[in-house]
């Protein structure tokens, strides 16, 4: 039996529908881990599957490990908060179905957490694709032109930082924060960290902690998922005013520049100019960005790749201009504490 003082119960927390094709690679990386087992509870939240993806868990080796929940149906922060009600860790970790960690991604974040540096600990998010739109598509999600600057896509240093991926907690910090707001189609995980920083709380990112994240889109789920990403973060930033950072306007910027533009370009003949200007210089912008972002990921998807940027910067900019003028919704209230005991931070010693 494992140190349970140097080593705290982790409760991995997975919400799945029909991930049949990925679940073997996602699940076999939580099962891969060097943290003791006996130490781990690995929950899985299936809501509704209508694929093979239970057959696939059950076939797994080290498969008895794992607890298949029902899920409640609907929303992914409602199967989380399913997971976090369900779970018996002092820890608790959110591992996305198509997320694949790294052997060592549960005790380094153990031992990040009982170091006392951060109630909230994640790392680098490493994106990959199997078809030729999808490597092309994760190439364009490496390039801060692409989709920001956000420190847990680029930095190389430890820093404290306003969010991270996949990320691990104390689980009472996060009962003593109500969970994941039910409400949130997308946008949860930030919307949660905005809150668990409003009460105290600090989030790391360690580029040594990392994942692999394997891209399942083509054109028409680009669109539509990054046009629910501008949409979910606008009414994010309407719930907390204070939550927006530079990166999250540039798109909403270009967009609604652009229709400005087209509009008055209809009754003043200036406008137009300004139209032309604005287009040719994102064409060329996302041309010398395609290239160098080619140079280091391949050249073969060159051609895609301005594409790709457009509709990352477009998608994103309508929906955000759409989430502006959706109905506000009103924040979860912030406790004053994230801890009822002393447990928190200062809980344990790292291990060794």
């Amino acid at each position: 039996m494992a140190d349970a003082a140097a080593y705290p119960l982790v409760s991995i927390i997975m919400p799945v529908r029909n991930e049949a094709g990925f679940i073997a690679r996602t699940l076999g990386a939580v099962l891969d881990q060097d943290y003791p087992p006996d130490r781990m509870e690995i929950l899985i939240i299936d809501d509704g599957s209508t694929d093979d993806t239970r057959a696939v868990i059950a076939g797994l080796p080290g498969a008895e490990r794992v607890r298949i929940l029902d899920g409640p149906g609907g929303l992914v922060p409602r199967a989380l908060n399913m997971g976090l009600r369900t779970a018996r860790g002092d820890i608790v970790i959110r591992v996305d179905g198509h997320a694949a960690i790294a052997p060592d991604y549960v005790r380094r974040c153990v031992e990040r957490l009982q170091s006392g540096e951060a109630d909230n600990v994640g790392g680098r998010w490493i994106i990959r694709g199997k078809t030729p739109i999808e490597q092309a598509i994760a190439a364009a999600m490496t390039s801060p032109f692409g989709v920001g600057g956000a420190q847990w896509r680029h930095s190389t240093l430890p820093r404290e930082t306003d969010t991270v991926p996949f990320g691990a907690y104390w689980r009472e910090a996060l009962l003593r924060l109500g969970g994941f707001d039910e409400r949130l189609v997308r946008n949860q995980d930030y919307e949660l960290n905005w809150r668990l920083r409003a009460a105290g709380g600090r989030i790391l990112y360690d580029p040594a902690i990392y994942s692999i994240y394997h891209v399942k889109r083509d054109w028409r789920g680009l669109w539509r998922q990054y046009y629910q990403y501008g949409m979910w973060k606008a009414r994010v930033i309407r719930m907390h005013p204070h939550s927006w950072r530079w990166r999250h306007l540039v798109a909403p910027a270009f967009v609604g520049g652009m229709i400005g533009s087209a509009v008055l370009a209809i009754v003043l003949r200036p406008a137009r100019w300004l139209l032309a200007a604005g287009l040719l210089s994102y064409a060329l912008a996302a041309l010398i960005m395609a290239a160098l972002t080619a140079a280091r990921r391949g050249w073969r998807h060159l051609p895609r790749l301005p594409l790709i940027f457009a509709v990352l910067h477009i998608s994103w900019g309508l929906g955000f201009w759409r989430g502006l003028f959706m109905p506000r919704l009103e924040p979860l209230p912030v406790p004053d504490r994230l801890y009822e005991s002393q447990r928190g931070r200062d809980a344990a010693s790292p291990p060794g």
